[in-house]
C-alpha cells in the first residue's frame, strides 16, 4: 500500500518538537573543531593548521578565541563579561597544560616498547588524544562551564573508545596503553605515573541520582599499574601507591600500598582424544 507523506505537515511537527528543546546549547561540530584546531596549533603536524611563525600563531589564537566565544554565547546568554573571563582563564592555562601533556607523551613513549618516540605518540596514539582532550576539557569543568566539557570528552570517546569524564582529577605522566573500553568516572582521582590498560573501569558502586554530588569513584594513588579488564568501584576505594592490579580483577575495597592483586583462574588443556567420549557442551 502506498503511503503519502505531507512534507509541510511533517516539517511543521518537527519544528514544533524542536522548539520544546532548550536552545541554550553550544554547537557540537564547532566544539569538535575547536579542540582539533587547538591541538593542531600546539602540536605541529597534528592537524591541518600549520602556523610557522609567532605572527601566524597569534592569528590562529585570535581565531580560536572568536570561535570559543561563539560556542559559549548560548550558554551564557551573550554575557560578554562572563565569556571573556572564561576565555582569558582558559588561554592562560594552555602552555602549562601542553607541558603536562608532553610528560604524558614521554610516559607513553618510554613505557611502550612499540613506541618509536614522542612524535609518534602525539600523532598516532588514541590514548594520548583522549588524555589531551580530557586535560583541556577539565579546565572548563573547573570553571563550571556547563555541557561544553562533556561535548569535548564525548568527542574523544567517540573517536577512541576511551571514556574520561572531564570532572576526573588526573595527575602527571598518565599512560593509557591501547585504551579501548576504558571508563574513568567523574569523581575519580588518579595520581602521578599511573598506567592503565584497555578495558579498565574506574566506576561507581551505585548509579542512584541521589549520589550525584558525592565521591562515587575510586582513588588511584601514584605509580599504580592497572591491567586490562580490571574493574575498580566505589568512592571509598583507594588503590595504594606502587600497587599492581592484575587483569580482570574486581575490586570494591581499598588496597594497601605495594600490593599485587590478581584474579586466579584455571585453564585446562586436554587433547582432542580425551573428549571422544566426553564432548564439550557448548552453549551459545
Amino acid at each position: 500500500m502506498e503511503i503519502k507523506v505531507n512534507l509541510y505537515e511533517l516539517s511543521k511537527r518537527i519544528f514544533d518538537e524542536r522548539e520544546k528543546i532548550t536552545h541554550n546549547l553550544p554547537s557540537k561540530p564547532e566544539s569538535q573543531e575547536f579542540i582539533l584546531e587547538l591541538l593542531s596549533l600546539l602540536f605541529p603536524r597534528f592537524g591541518k593548521i600549520q602556523a610557522n611563525s609567532p605572527e601566524e600563531i597569534e592569528i590562529e589564537l585570535l581565531k580560536l578565541k572568536i570561535k570559543l566565544a561563539k560556542i559559549l554565547k548560548p550558554l551564557y546568554k551573550e554575557n560578554i563579561e562572563a565569556i571573556e573571563i572564561i576565555i582569558n582563564n582558559f588561554f592562560s592555562e594552555i602552555l602549562e597544560t601542553r607541558e603536562i601533556l608532553l610528560l604524558d607523551a614521554e610516559a607513553i613513549a618510554s613505557g611502550d616498547p612499540a613506541a618509536e618516540g614522542i612524535d609518534e605518540v602525539i600523532l598516532t596514539y588514541p590514548g594520548f588524544f583522549a588524555i589531551a582532550v580530557y586535560r583541556f576539557a577539565h579546565i572548563f569543568y573547573k570553571m563550571n562551564v556547563p555541557i561544553f566539557p562533556r561535548l569535548l570528552t564525548e568527542f574523544s570517546h567517540q573517536e577512541t573508545g576511551i571514556d574520561i569524564h572531564p570532572g576526573a582529577e588526573i595527575g602527571k605522566s598518565f599512560f593509557i596503553d591501547h585504551g579501548t573500553g576504558i571508563v574513568i568516572g567523574e569523581t575519580t582521582i588518579i595520581g602521578n605515573n599511573v598506567k592503565i590498560y584497555q578495558g579498565v573501569t574506574l566506576g561507581a558502586l551505585s548509579v542512584k541520582k541521589a549520589f550525584a554530588n558525592t565521591k562515587r569513584h575510586p582513588t588511584i594513588e601514584d605509580n599504580v599499574i592497572i591491567y586490562s579488564g580490571a574493574t575498580i568501584l566505589g568512592g571509598n576505594t583507594i588503590i595504594g601507591h606502587d600497587s599492581i592490579i592484575g587483569g580482570n580483577a574486581w575490586i570494591t575495597e581499598s588496597i594497601p600500598p605495594f600490593s599485587i592483586v590478581y584474579n586466579k583462574s584455571e585453564v585446562k588443556v586436554r587433547t582432542s582424544k580425551e573428549f571422544e567420549n566426553d564432548p564439550i557442551n557448548f552453549v551459545i
